[in-house]
């Protein structure tokens, strides 16, 4: 039988779920390569033959998305499977046009084909965007369960980016794993909220062995989507969070447009800060695509441990790397802090910028005068805080949902923004999970 060349397009996540419950082991197919885009130095390394299968005794190699043109023609390709996410339509049919014009299919695999079915039920959180305010939905949801006597366990969307053998399957207990598994800045913001409340977290490549693990000790399982990617489990209820300021985007990025019509329940945050308008406008949308949805209305409100350190300060604000980056918000929590409690200025972090912040600004320019907390590896962290230490500002107003002042040593005074979802309005998330019979 001829084989199929096939070549995968990803971001070191839903790439390698889709080759592990797709084609792993299906002798009609042969893939050729993975590329990879959107992280940086996950290129260059090997899907290794542990995780591969008996089909690929040498791995598989991942190249930088950039030679995909000709990787498609040197490598005979047949097909490429489009497996990343946040991104805009367009940006999307533009892939299709250059593989198509190289000469390969083009194909988005769908739900049926990648969620595993879970012996126990499966509350997927979602969201729209990258920044949408999942994270605490999540929280919300699991502090419900565990109220109720439910012993909840989570798992995360993949970010492996290191040894993708020895991250197969990883749990996250106590802080000390974040350690054991050198966790980046990225990894450490998702699942340190869940590990400090003394909760469980997985994470990892191969998400049919971290699911069987993870049976072994939850009533519940939490999928803690990331990047607005669907589910890799299948669901018994599906939340998807979406944001009203950046409206219109519920219909326009894939996959978040597939969320927001998979969802059981839709969660609009952020309704403080957003123009009524654009609420409306959101709403409006939900309800053509997804009638049967219930619609929770959410705040983000924002809190502050030392006020002192922004008031008539000229503040340096750090957000979260990724809302910033391909989530394209042009703000996030620290900003409205600054805002909020009085900061007499906004300082520009650029002049002081070194190596891959830099880098990062000249790849997403629209970042402005916000930093972004890039720490995908050590150098990166590394990197972020001599940034941080050498503009020429009063403090440092830290927006992401860690400390970072409990990994980096800032030179000058700080503080921390905390925000948590306030539901607003009679229908809300426990409404929702005892209807659901989850609670």
């Amino acid at each position: 039988m001829e084989r199929k060349n096939i070549l995968i397009m990803g971001a070191a996540g839903r790439d390698f779920h889709n080759f592990n419950t797709f084609f792993r082991d299906k002798e009609e197919y042969n893939v050729k390569a993975f590329t990879a885009t959107q992280i940086p130095n996950i290129d260059g390394r090997k899907y290794p033959a542990s995780l591969a299968g008996k089909l690929y005794p040498d791995g598989i190699m991942i190249y930088d998305e950039k030679d995909l043109t000709k990787l498609i023609k040197e490598m005979d390709i047949d097909e490429v499977y489009f497996s990343y996410s946040d991104v805009p339509y367009n940006y999307v049919m533009n892939k299709s046009a250059e593989v198509n014009a190289a000469g390969a299919s083009f194909t988005l695999i769908g739900t049926k084909q990648t969620m595993i079915k879970s012996s126990k039920p499966v509350i997927a959180i979602v969201a729209v965007r990258t920044g949408s305010g999942k994270s605490q939905t999540s929280r919300k949801v699991v502090e419900l369960l565990r109220a109720a006597g439910k012993k909840v366990v989570a798992i995360r969307h993949p970010m492996p980016y290191g040894d993708l053998e020895k991250q197969r399957v990883q749990r996250f207990g106590t802080l000390e794993d974040l350690k054991t598994h050198k966790c980046t800045i990225e990894e450490i913001e998702e699942y340190e909220p869940h590990v400090a409340t003394g909760g469980v977290i997985y994470a990892g490549v191969d998400y049919g062995d971290i699911l069987a693990q993870a049976e072994k000790e939850a009533d519940v399982i939490i999928w803690d989507g990331g990047n607005n990617d669907f589910s890799f489990y299948k669901p018994d209820l599906t939340i998807t969070v979406a944001d009203p300021l950046r409206p219109g985007h519920e219909s326009t990025y894939y996959p978040g447009n597939v969320n927001i019509r998979l969802a059981d329940a839709v969660v609009i945050n952020k309704i403080e800060s957003a123009n009524p308008k654009d609420v409306l406008s959101v709403r409006n949308y939900i309800r053509s695509v997804n009638p049967k949805a219930q619609i929770i209305d959410g705040a983000s409100p924002i809190t502050v441990d030392n006020p002192e350190v922004i008031k008539g300060k000229r503040v340096l604000v750090v957000e979260d790397g990724p809302t910033l980056t391909h989530g394209e918000m042009e703000f996030g929590a620290g900003t409205v802090a600054a805002m909020n409690y009085g900061a007499a200025e906004l300082v520009d972090p650029r002049p002081w910028t070194v190596k891959s912040i830099t880098a990062t600004y000249e790849k997403y320019p629209k970042i402005g005068v916000l930093l972004p907390a890039m720490g995908y590896g050590e150098d990166q962290v590394k990197d972020l805080e001599d940034t941080i230490n050498a503009t020429d500002c009063d403090s440092v107003v830290i927006g992401t949902p860690i400390d970072l002042g409990r990994i980096l040593k800032i030179n000058k005074p700080s503080t921390r923004v905390g925000y948590d979802l306030q539901e607003i309005g009679g229908i809300t998330l426990e409404k929702i999970l005892k209807e659901k019979g989850l609670l």
